[in-house]
């Protein structure tokens, strides 16, 4: 069993800090069925950081940690691989609730916290899909497109010859400025921001390192 305040350094305390932002990202994306709440074992009694829809167990921040939470800690601690356990259980009220603590760790493999998330199973279907669906006003927004490619190579290959074919269908764009312009798009994703991305796209575009460069000095000056 983890022991009752944990000593921390002051890294720990960073680590655990910066998942609190972890848990405004999962709310917005999971929806309003979950409970997510982020402990720190450095001080059992006060375990609870951050939650977020507190509604469903009556906690808010302050709260002491969980003796279930405790016993799902000690369960995962006596697996040395674990770093995870999924488990169905209820609230006070006697509600269903499927439930994962996920063990976070510092550097030297200690257990600093934990972050619990519990899906209230009464939430209604009409609810959930709501959820999952983008709201009227936006259906008619594009879609955001994401490449999954299996290297670097192909991610630029990809993203040069996206730009490129958008850029020559504009006919706005003089061809006098169209490899400026796929620069620009290329700026804009981040890509340069990749290993060796300035040789790469100057051997997809077919010119030369210091023309890029040039473009994207220019760029970084605007």
């Amino acid at each position: 069993m983890t022991p009752r305040n944990v000593a921390f350094t002051a890294v720990d305390h960073q680590i655990l800090n910066s998942y609190k932002a972890t848990l405004d990202g999962l709310a917005a994306y999971l929806g309003d069925g979950y409970e997510i709440v982020l402990h720190s074992l450095h001080d059992l009694d006060h375990s609870v950081i951050k939650i977020i829809n507190g509604h469903y167990t009556g906690r808010r921040e302050g709260f002491p940690i969980t003796d279930l939470a405790l016993s799902m800690l000690a369960k995962i601690e006596e697996q040395p691989d674990a770093n995870c356990i999924t488990y169905f259980n209820r609230n006070q009220k006697g509600e269903p609730l499927k439930s994962a603590t996920i063990v976070i760790r510092n550097s030297h493999h200690k257990a600093i916290g934990l972050l619990c998330i519990n899906f209230y199973m009464n939430t209604s279907v009409f609810q959930f899909l709501q959820s999952m669906t983008p709201p009227a006003a936006r259906l008619q927004e594009p879609m955001v497109e994401e490449s999954y490619v299996e290297n670097v190579d192909a991610l630029i290959a990809q993203a040069v010859a996206e730009a490129a074919s958008k850029v020559h269908s504009d006919s706005a764009i003089s061809n006098a400025n169209k490899n400026k312009e796929i620069i620009s798009i290329l700026h804009q994703k981040g890509i340069f921001n990749l290993k060796d991305a300035v040789v790469k796209v100057s051997h997809c575009m077919g010119i030369s390192k210091n023309t890029i460069y040039m473009h994207v000095r220019n760029l970084n000056h605007e």
